[in-house]
């Protein structure tokens, strides 16, 4: 953990205002929604007297860049193969905060995990947890690169801590790394290029340029973190429920293309791949076969190509064209 000021962040916005200018926020409009609250913390709650910025590590137990050779298999992001972090994380800084409060009168307290317009990772960096890289994820020297962030804000005045400088030195591994070049120089996203992005946010079909760049990604993409050389620093995680299922591992895009959307809510349900729906997954499956060169999934990509969702169905036809 670490504290910083509100106020401690002042460059945010107007590097915020210029990200969402060139529109490199792509569909997330909800990025250029509250501006003022997502650049200012102090105006997203001006009773607020200190931000306690909190980490949790979910390291993995394997190499994550293994799956990527695994062509007919699926590749998930770590912090998504089991349970929904949003809900773990949350539940903590609540009993984090309700301790807070008894310790004094009159304390304020309101917790935040990613569902508000929060800036957790400059405030992070602020409070002394690590920095941002060249990936613009946040490292740090004890943590690598697997940890989940989580804010208090109370009324309480805290003393803040140091804030973290930039490690990164000459390394450019996670800038290399990135299949759909989404790092339009260091420091710098283009959301628009980004996996994660494009199989979480991004709604209709994908640029076929940028799709055959995605290899067997179907949610999200840890290439620039697991490349990182801090990790060989980072903890192991003790949360069971952040540990891999081991049917999310390296699940068979052949058994996932074939869910309906009863199936897809039962085998993701308390998961945060839920969140984006049968539709947009198995459009993502779809990509990954078309780029997998298995002509035995032919098959599978092709039962799709009469399905109602136009781009399901531009999904399967790309596929099928890919491996015929």
């Amino acid at each position: 953990m670490g504290i910083c000021r509100p106020d401690a962040i002042p460059r945010t916005p107007d590097r915020l205002n210029t990200y969402v200018d060139e529109g490199r926020h792509g569909q997330m409009g909800w990025m250029a929604e509250r501006m003022t609250w997502r650049s200012n913390p102090a105006a997203l709650w001006p009773e607020a007297r200190s931000v306690i910025m909190l980490a949790e590590v979910y390291s993995p137990d394997h190499n994550p860049l293994d799956i990527l050779d695994q062509k007919d298999r699926a590749a998930i992001s770590v912090y998504a193969q089991n349970r929904d972090y949003h809900d773990i994380v949350k539940k903590r800084l609540k009993r984090v905060g309700r301790w807070l409060i008894e310790q004094a009168d009159d304390v304020e307290i309101k917790v935040f995990v990613d569902t508000a317009p929060v800036m957790e990772k400059p405030l992070a960096e602020a409070a002394g947890l690590g920095w941002q890289g060249k990936h613009t994820n946040l490292l740090a020297r004890d943590l690598g690169s697997w940890f989940f962030l989580g804010a208090i804000f109370t009324t309480v005045e805290l003393d803040p801590d140091t804030a973290q400088t930039d490690n990164c030195g000459s390394c450019r591994a996670c800038l290399d790394i990135c299949p759909t070049k989404a790092f339009p120089a260091p420091f710098q996203l283009d959301a628009r290029r980004c996996i994660s992005y494009l199989t979480i946010e991004h709604k209709g079909p994908v640029d076929e340029e940028l799709r055959q760049n995605m290899g067997n990604h179907i949610y999200g993409c840890d290439d620039c973190l697991a490349v990182c050389p801090w990790n060989k620093f980072a903890q192991e995680a003790t949360e069971l429920r952040y540990a891999a299922r081991d049917d999310l591992r390296a699940p068979k895009l052949a058994e996932l293309v074939k869910l309906d959307d009863a199936q897809f809510r039962e085998k993701f349900s308390g998961s945060p791949i839920k969140r984006i729906g049968r539709d947009r997954f198995i459009r993502n499956v779809l990509y990954a076969i078309g780029n997998s060169g298995r002509s035995d999934l032919r098959d599978a990509a092709q039962s799709h190509l009469q399905d109602p969702d136009p781009t399901i169905s531009d999904a399967a036809r790309w596929a099928v064209e890919r491996l015929t």
